[in-house]
């Protein structure tokens, strides 16, 4: 930018209140040190010396910027036994960054400076946050998860792959990102929450990855301690709510259009199993004891991989289905993988729905099959892995879900 124009007196004062935030913030974390620090005046400097070397011209700004480099590596130098950091080397030389960019863009500038100025200030919470309450599992997980949302996802074609014309690869993998963003959700409010919440709160946000397996284990749980039924039964029924949430975000994702024609089902089948939990929830007589360890697993990796093969097969097998028998041969298809989890089944029926190749009608129904399907699966598990009392409960939550939702899309 040549100087032949007098500077912007916008973008000259915005550099100087970016430089004296970032040394205000810079110079009261520093305020009980003896050592000479870039403070208030140093960097409300160093933001106008940046300001006046972009108005200047380019090769002036990058004279300053040698200048600067080689200024904060001899500080580094005297000051690297005392303070081994480069927090405030690297500040330094992004004030009069700043300060160039105020003078083109004030706005971008003064939120990139107020943003700047709160990574310093929170400085002992992001350590704390990184080095104590974040464990090695949930980096692992937070890194796997943007891999697939940043990294795998755009590399999968959006077109459909198969001579059906109902896989499509990007859509799949969309649905397991949602799984795990979900899973990842959960974890940290059960982490935020704390233990005391006992069974439900864990049970809920556990039904987000599975609902089969939160019914499974506690029914495992209510064999060796039968005084947790009513609990353990209201933790699975939260579960297959949390379970259902899902499926109608699937849902909404895939195919909008049939989440808007089965809403009021869906409704009726999640304020039935909100009751039901209720009900165990307000059981007199009945010791919570110690809830289980959360687990450190955000999600499981296995698990939302096993989703999108799950998903692929029923697409696949339900298009050959329906070709073979019509729209009863995809329902068959999805009702059967409906027996082990609801997600994979009713991303079928989703997709199926929106390439039109199931009319919205049939994958309503379909909804509400799943439903059934659902309810008798884990049923089952509850007699068999529960006590009499834990079986019940869950089979009257379940079974009153599918009644509820039947006698609204009847209606």
């Amino acid at each position: 930018m040549p100087c032949t124009q007098a500077p912007s007196i916008i973008g000259l004062a915005t550099a100087a209140g970016i430089g004296l935030l970032i040394g205000l913030v810079r110079e009261r974390a520093h305020a009980e040190q003896t050592q000479p620090i870039a403070g208030l005046r140093t960097h409300a400097l160093a933001a106008l010396a940046g300001a006046i070397a972009f108005w200047m011209g380019t090769a002036v700004l990058v004279v300053l910027l040698a200048g600067l480099v080689v200024m904060t590596a001899l500080g580094y130098q005297r000051s690297r036994q005392n303070d081994p950091g480069l927090t405030g080397e690297v500040t330094l030389l992004l004030t009069p960054l700043l300060g160039a960019l105020a003078m083109q863009a004030a706005p971008l500038a003064a939120g990139l400076g107020v943003a700047s100025a709160v990574l310093l200030q929170a400085k002992a919470s992001l350590h704390r946050f990184s080095r104590v309450l974040l464990s090695e599992q949930e980096v692992h997980d937070g890194l796997v998860l943007l891999a697939s949302a940043l990294v795998v996802l755009p590399l999968l074609p959006s077109a459909a792959v198969d001579p059906w014309g109902v896989l499509r690869p990007a859509a799949v993998w969309r649905l397991v990102v949602l799984v795990m963003g979900v899973g990842v959700l959960g974890h940290i409010a059960q982490r935020a929450a704390g233990a005391r919440w006992g069974l439900p709160l864990a049970g809920f946000f556990a039904g987000f990855v599975s609902s089969t397996a939160v019914v499974a284990g506690y029914g495992a749980t209510v064999r060796q301690r039968p005084e947790l039924a009513a609990y353990a039964a209201s933790a699975a029924l939260l579960s297959n709510l949390a379970s259902l949430l899902l499926m109608v975000a699937v849902v909404a994702v895939v195919s909008p259009a049939l989440l808007a024609a089965s809403a009021l089902p869906l409704a009726a089948a999640g304020a039935a199993l909100l009751v039901s939990a209720g009900i165990g929830l307000r059981a007199t007589g009945v010791a919570a004891g110690e809830p289980p360890p959360l687990s450190s697993h955000s999600f499981q990796v296995r698990y939302a991989v096993g989703l999108a093969l799950a998903i692929s097969m029923v697409l696949l097998i339900s298009a050959v289905l329906t070709r073979a028998l019509g729209n009863t041969g995809a329902l068959i298809a999805t009702s059967i993988a409906a027996l082990a989890e609801w997600h994979a089944a009713a991303a079928s029926l989703a997709q199926l729905a929106a390439a039109d190749a199931l009319p919205l009608a049939t994958a309503r129904c379909g909804l509400l099959l799943l439903l059934v399907a659902s309810a008798v699966a884990k049923t089952a598990l509850a007699f068999v892995l529960g006590d009499r009392g834990y079986g019940v409960r869950v089979a009257a939550g379940l079974w009153g879900m599918v009644a509820a939702a039947a006698i609204v899309a009847a209606v």
